[in-house]
């Protein structure tokens, strides 16, 4: 009877240990996720700044004698880059959001497996908190793609529309 408590203590003793293990790596991965994100999003803002003023700057000198028609293009190309903008902010705020939660989650599951009273116990919880898990991974990942592709929809919007009456101008003037 002792050898059996004692391994239960033994036990009991591992998982918590790798528990707070657990918990370590999972919030130290959380954070060089959501810095990694966050760096990867201002980057990409930035160079969609640059890419913005460039694109600005030659459709300003290529269609000087256009004036009405080049003003028109440049706000489309505002609204483009905004609409971008947006996106990308949607995105970084959806993944502090999600990765937020999903520390908060691992936390309340391994404080519940840290209270789990037998083997069986720790695994259904385990289980059971891994699939949550993987659930919500992947109900994020369709979430941040529906949002890309909207961004990547509006972003384009005001620029095709601008080709498309660019085009007929164009034809008209034939």
């Amino acid at each position: 009877m002792t050898d059996a408590v004692e391994t239960v203590k033994k036990t009991a003793d591992t998982v918590k240990t790798t528990t707070e293990k657990a918990q370590a790596n999972f919030q130290a991965g959380a954070e060089k996720a959501q810095a990694t994100f966050q760096a990867n999003a201002e980057q990409a803002q930035a160079a969609g700044a640059k890419v913005f003023r460039d694109v600005a700057d030659k459709s300003a000198a290529g269609l000087a004698e256009l004036n009405a028609h080049s003003k028109q293009n440049l706000e489309a190309m505002v609204a483009s880059a905004t609409a971008a903008q947006k996106g990308v902010e949607t995105l970084s705020a959806q993944s502090v959001a999600f990765t937020k939660k999903s520390w908060e989650d691992g936390v309340a599951a391994a404080q519940s497996m840290a209270q789990a009273r037998s083997i069986q116990e720790l695994l259904e919880l385990q289980t059971s908190w891994a699939k949550s898990a993987t659930e919500a991974y992947l109900a994020e990942v369709t979430k941040a793609t529906d949002v890309m592709t909207a961004s990547v929809k509006d972003s384009f919007k005001p620029i095709n529309e601008r080709v498309t009456a660019s085009v007929e101008k164009f034809q008209a003037a034939r």
